[in-house]
């Protein structure tokens, strides 16, 4: 059994934009084609593919160029291009942006300053934005990690019941870090 491997014309012209070939563009001999009512008619020659989508006054679309051979579908271009644009704005629809919102904090945080931060962190939290939590150390703070490890502790203490911790307490250079997300 002997595979053919068709070649496409190189001096077919440049399609504008990124939509498939239709019609003449199509620069294979042999098509799978499936017709306009769903009908998968098997591997046809091109120039019946476009005799057929003609008398049904219809466009032969390229849906899968790179199957071999190619896949065409005898519809109208339009409502094809429509249908596209409307699957594409449904999948951005369903899409969620996460921010993540970063609250800087200093290991010798005041009792006040600190409730004020948590209250800012469950505003976010409430919101559905994650929560990156900042300690910078200054000076000989550095000596005492275990301080800027307790207000985080205390943080996540203060915060389970609203987030999920989805970062652990991690130092980077003068900085301690550590990343909450909503339940």
């Amino acid at each position: 059994m002997e595979a053919t491997i068709i070649k496409e014309n190189t001096n077919a012209p440049v399609r504008e934009g990124d939509g498939p070939r239709i019609n003449q563009e199509i620069r294979v001999k042999e098509i799978r084609l499936i017709d306009e009512n769903g009908e998968n008619k098997g591997v046809v020659n091109i120039k019946e593919a476009l005799l057929l989508a003609d008398e049904a006054g219809l466009d032969l679309i390229e849906i899968s160029p790179q199957a071999v051979p190619p896949v065409c579908k005898i519809m109208d271009y339009g409502k094809y291009k429509y249908e596209q644009q409307k699957r594409k704005n449904e999948a951005k629809k369903n899409q969620k942006v996460v921010n993540i919102k970063e609250l800087k904090l200093r290991p010798m945080i005041d009792v006040h300053d600190y409730e004020v931060k948590v209250k800012q962190a469950k505003k976010f939290l409430s919101q559905g934005d994650k929560v990156k939590f900042t300690i910078r150390f200054k000076g000989r703070e550095m000596s005492a990690n275990d301080m800027g490890r307790k207000v985080l502790d205390n943080l996540v203490e203060d915060l389970e019941n609203v987030c999920k911790v989805e970062a652990e307490p991690k130092v980077e250079g003068r900085q301690m870090m550590m990343i909450v997300a909503p339940l």
